[in-house]
């Protein structure tokens, strides 16, 4: 059984890939993802707001919106609460690199085409094999045009660009009015790869306290079809690379994203919750699937299900909508 794909020109021994977390903030941690079988892994990000040099820059990334809640200031983390500053990122990049022999995907963090991108390059020197940008903003100025949110990626990803040789991979939230266009444009402008989706952490509110509680839920299985779907779409549509993020915890929900046309599938939630040693049961599912199936290889695999392959390829899109909620009228 060949388990082997290829992500940012990377050869890799599986499709298994550890995302951002904090399992990649130290050494150890990379180790452990390693043996319990990952093919690389993604380290936790570097923020922009970690990166920016000028005074001035930081206290207008810090403050803007906050002139009417002067406690929004506390929010924001000093820097030096930050588990690892740009030097110790560097040095865990090049420990890592001596550590172990998986690919190590450096990730930064950001939403402006600043001087901080410049960083982008050290990492690089520091012999990281690619870097995935984490474009991670969320627009709330009512007089921000869907226009200039996507100006301002392409930018993003341009600039960086032009500080590296080695590939860029986008990671991409899904709110955008056409993301097939986005991720279009994106491609073009040098993306090697496409992650989807970010996962944007929602706040909840403390009834007791009256605060806003910044809360993290681990994902579920359930939550893997919006990237599910678009990787379905996109597959064949751009020459990038496309990797799977958000909801991937077994075997089967590994198999349908290479079926619907990733290269790569991205896991976080569920070894933060099941340990490190899932991998190989996931691995091991994997293997024994496509046995069962009488597929030999990832490559046979991957894409057979996407919207290009499938008898049905309203199947992705609109008439899926009108048909499912037929046939949940049914039911009831």
């Amino acid at each position: 059984m060949n388990l082997s794909s290829t992500y940012l020109g990377l050869k890799l021994r599986n499709p298994l890939v550890a995302s951002s977390s904090p399992m990649s903030q130290s050494l150890d941690g990379i180790r452990r993802l390693e043996e319990a079988g990952v093919a690389a892994v993604v380290l936790h990000s570097l923020f922009e707001e970690q990166l920016v040099q000028e005074a001035h820059e930081l206290e207008f990334l810090t403050t803007q919106g906050s002139e009417s809640f002067a406690e929004a200031l506390s929010y924001f983390p000093k820097p030096d609460n930050y588990v690892l500053g740009p030097d110790e990122y560097l040095k865990l990049i090049r420990d890592a690199k001596k550590a172990v022999k998986i690919p190590i995907i450096a990730s930064l963090n950001g939403v402006t085409p600043g001087g901080w991108i410049e960083y982008a390059r050290h990492m690089q020197q520091a012999g990281a094999d690619a870097l995935e940008l984490n474009v991670y903003f969320l627009p709330t100025d009512p007089f921000m045009t869907a226009d200039v949110v996507e100006k301002n990626y392409v930018e993003v990803l341009k600039t960086v660009r032009s500080q590296v040789k080695i590939p860029v991979a986008v990671k991409l939230s899904p709110f955008f009015s056409n993301l097939a266009n986005m991720a279009r444009r994106l491609d073009e402008a040098g993306a090697s790869g496409l992650v989807l989706f970010n996962r944007f952490y929602q706040p909840d509110l403390d009834l007791e306290k009256l605060e806003v509680w910044p809360h993290v839920e681990l994902s579920s299985s359930a939550e893997m079809r919006l990237p599910l779907r678009w990787i379905a779409i996109l597959h064949g549509r751009v020459r990038c690379n496309l990797a799977l993020t958000t909801g991937v915890h077994t075997a089967e929900d590994a198999v349908k994203a290479v079926m619907a046309g990733a290269d790569v599938v991205m896991m976080c939630s569920a070894l933060l919750g099941r340990g490190v040693g899932h991998v190989k049961t996931v691995l091991s599912g994997l293997e024994a699937w496509m046995t069962q199936h009488e597929y030999e290889s990832i490559e046979q695999l991957k894409g057979s299900m996407s919207q290009k392959s499938v008898r049905e390829p309203a199947a992705y899109e609109r008439a899926n909508y009108m048909k499912t909620i037929q046939s949940f009228r049914r039911m009831a």
